[in-house]
């Protein structure tokens, strides 16, 4: 039994970065910033640097929450507190943006059953973007977020009865499976006549296999419980995070490259992987890492809250201020204003919502000291300092 848990601030602080490609990627999808360089119609510019961005952030955070989950841990765990935890850490947040978004924007073009779809977490079952993306586009990944959370002490206590000699041996054969995924999506799954507006040779049908649906997905998290094996267990061949970094840049370069369905899904995901270990092993070992101080901390404990509201906000603002066509300056300094809110809106739904409602019920209600001593010896009951770091 680990007596104490690591809090991994660097993982913390990387956090805000991945929400942040993703802000980029969505900003490009707007079309009301009719700068050349931040339209649609004008694929080659700002829209074609960022056009794999928001799949790279949303690989990461798959990939985090298997390794910090994992991390973190507790060895007199039960899936049922498990979920509780993970069900309070989600869904306020996301019902609250679901409001918000309706109410800002999608309800005149949203009807009941893609809202309810929605709401219910249920989106991510029909190869539909009207339907994936209806009402908060940031919001299907937290229904398949929901899908790993559910599959989590199944896959832990598998994966924990892999021998510590082959730990990593499975760490390749997963990474091939994810590599392998759009492969056998743009095979296997029928291509129908849909195809992405932004992304003309990629089928809707096709992305939805490899990029939506849960079942896949859960590559990507179990990918990062095996890689959190590993470091645990000092099988981990670590590069260093300045190695990591290069490598995670580089493969972002690579998917200029590559089709977009690969892009979206692979070129990434094992070199986030890397640099997740990278920045794991810089806390445990205690070294300096650029993203474990208070600002970055700050910024990847409100990051969930970010993640989950920033389509809203920037929707939000055009609206406000007069929905028109933003060209020049105007239409950079409305993504910067907009980042602006969208942190404030972040640090309200995480001091109001997230923390409050985590800290008050996240765990059932203590019993009297006097009652727990008597049911639990005391050398059994384990410290838990640390356990903060898990996955916010």
């Amino acid at each position: 039994m680990r007596s104490r848990v690591i809090r991994l601030n660097t993982l913390t602080g990387l956090r805000f970065p991945a929400a942040f490609v993703v802000f980029l990627y969505h900003a490009a999808l707007l079309g009301y910033l009719g700068l050349n360089w931040l339209s649609p119609e004008n694929v080659h510019d700002y829209y074609r640097s960022v056009h794999h961005a928001g799949a790279l952030g949303v690989s990461f955070f798959f990939v985090l929450s298997g390794f910090v989950l994992t991390w973190s841990a507790r060895d007199t765990d039960t899936a049922p507190r498990f979920w509780r935890r993970r069900f309070l850490k989600i869904v306020p947040n996301y019902l609250v943006v679901w409001v918000l978004a309706m109410v800002v924007f999608a309800a005149p073009r949203t009807d009941m059953k893609i809202g309810l779809l929605n709401f219910f977490m249920l989106q991510v079952y029909y190869p539909d973007f009207s339907i994936n993306f209806g009402v908060n586009p940031a919001g299907w990944s937290l229904a398949v977020e929901a899908v790993f959370y559910l599959s989590f002490p199944l896959l832990l206590r598998l994966i924990k009865k892999i021998p510590v000699n082959r730990i990593n041996l499975w760490v390749a054969i997963v990474g091939l499976g994810i590599i392998a995924t759009p492969f056998l999506s743009t095979h296997l799954a029928p291509a129908k006549s849909v195809f992405m507006p932004m992304e003309p040779e990629t089928s809707v049908n096709q992305y939805f296999y490899s990029y939506i649906l849960p079942f896949p997905r859960i590559l990507d998290f179990a990918l990062g419980i095996l890689v959190a094996r590993s470091v645990m267990t000092g099988r981990w061949r670590n590069i260093g995070m300045v190695w990591a970094g290069a490598l995670l840049v580089a493969s972002y370069v690579l998917g200029y490259f590559t089709p977009y369905i690969y892009s979206s899904r692979a070129v990434c995901v094992i070199p986030a992987a890397i640099l997740i270990a990278a920045g794991a092993i810089a806390d445990r070992d205690r070294r300096f890492t650029v993203f474990r101080n208070k600002v970055t901390v700050w910024l990847g404990d409100i990051s969930f809250a970010f993640y989950l509201v920033h389509f809203t906000v920037l929707e939000g603002l055009w609206k406000l201020l007069g929905s028109k066509l933003y060209t020049g300056p105007q239409a950079a300094a409305m993504l910067v204003l907009g980042l602006g809110v969208s942190i404030l809106a972040s640090w309200a739904l995480y001091s109001l919502i997230e923390r409050p409602i985590t800290r008050r019920w996240s765990n059932p209600r203590k019993r009297p000291v006097a009652a727990q001593r008597e049911a639990v010896p005391a050398e059994s009951q384990p410290l838990v300092a640390g356990l903060a770091i898990e996955e916010r």
